[in-house]
């Protein structure tokens, strides 16, 4: 079987690790198994820092499924340290509301001197995961630069709006600031890495990771291409809600779906996305919400089970429920 998945950081990665158990794979490192899964990475909240290319989203998934992610924060290294960090704070070097362990910035260095020589984030990608044998092909969803940008009121100036990048937004305001707009800037003339639009088109079921529907999966939507490829796609096209009860699963998503005007609900998400076969530009043909929880998507079959992701058991057997809702035996 060959399983696409489209996710963002965190909450994404860890979808992965039930994805590789759902189809017999061990959750971290590699193993024998025929099936073959592609994760296509949100890289909008990709950022330069100190002068290194940071990828959170495509580290976070290639350390929690090399299986060296710290488990408490669910990102970065374990056992990490932070001498570089204490230094450059001395320095008074900014930005400093932005936290680079010193295992962490190897990788960072590495991804950066081998970008300047010209290597594609694609390639970069590949290499890294040559130490950490994540057992999923990580790609990102475009080798071109595209950040994500959020439109707030001025923290300094009363009355005025200003553009953040969206990490400054996330990490240092918290998302508190109220969001006006959202954009992934350069998506527009961004091009689907390398892979991408025929690991759609060869897949035997895509799946919507309960990732960050507007600033992950929404922004891998963006680069042209990525959603013309899942509307033409012979394979069924799942999501899974990212919202419980009213609130996100992880994170500020509420925050993110209030700015661009959708409610914070599995339904709203769900409607956000689309029916495939009913609507001009919708994706789904199937939608998971948690159970006991309903939600009214015209055109998508929709399925309440379990959704919270204690364990990886637990999470395989949701990715179990959404391949079975795509019409694939993941046996």
């Amino acid at each position: 079987m060959k399983v696409v998945v489209v996710v963002g950081g965190v909450g994404g990665a860890r979808f992965l690790l039930g994805v590789k158990a759902a189809l017999g794979l061990p959750p971290t490192g590699e193993g024998e198994s025929p099936h073959r899964i592609t994760a296509l990475v949100n890289t909008g909240d990709d950022v330069w820092m100190h002068g290194l290319r940071i990828c959170p989203d495509l580290d976070t998934c290639m350390y929690t499924l090399g299986g060296g992610v710290d488990p408490e924060r669910g990102w970065g290294h374990a056992d990490e340290t932070w001498t570089v960090k204490s230094e450059l704070e001395a320095y008074g070097a900014e930005p400093t509301w932005f936290a680079l362990g010193d295992k962490d910035i190897a990788t960072h260095l590495i991804r950066t001197r081998m970008m300047r020589a010209g290597y594609p984030l694609s390639a970069v990608t590949e290499a890294l995961c040559d130490r950490w044998r994540p057992g999923v092909r990580l790609l990102p969803m475009t080798d071109d630069r595209v950040e994500t940008h959020v439109v707030v009121d001025d923290p300094e100036q009363e009355g005025q709006r200003k553009a953040l990048h969206f990490q400054e937004w996330w990490v240092r305001y918290r998302a508190k600031l109220r969001a006006h707009s959202i954009v992934p800037v350069g998506a527009e003339e961004a091009k689907p890495a390398p892979g991408v639009l025929e690991v759609i088109e060869e897949a035997d079921a895509v799946l919507f990771a309960p990732s960050n529907p507007v600033v992950s999966i929404g922004t891998v939507l963006a680069v042209p291409g990525v959603r013309e490829a899942l509307r033409a796609t012979e394979a069924g096209v799942v999501g899974v809600s990212p919202i419980i009860g009213g609130k996100p699963l992880r994170g500020m998503a509420d925050a993110c779906l209030s700015a661009i005007g959708v409610e914070t609900s599995a339904e709203g998400v769900g409607r956000y996305y689309g029916a495939r076969q009913t609507s001009e530009d919708g994706l789904l043909d199937g939608w998971l919400v948690h159970k006991g929880e309903s939600a009214n998507v015209p055109g998508v079959a929709v399925r309440a089970v379990p959704l919270i992701m204690s364990d990886v058991e637990a999470t395989a057997d949701m990715v179990r429920a959404a391949l079975d809702l795509a019409g694939v035996d993941d046996d």
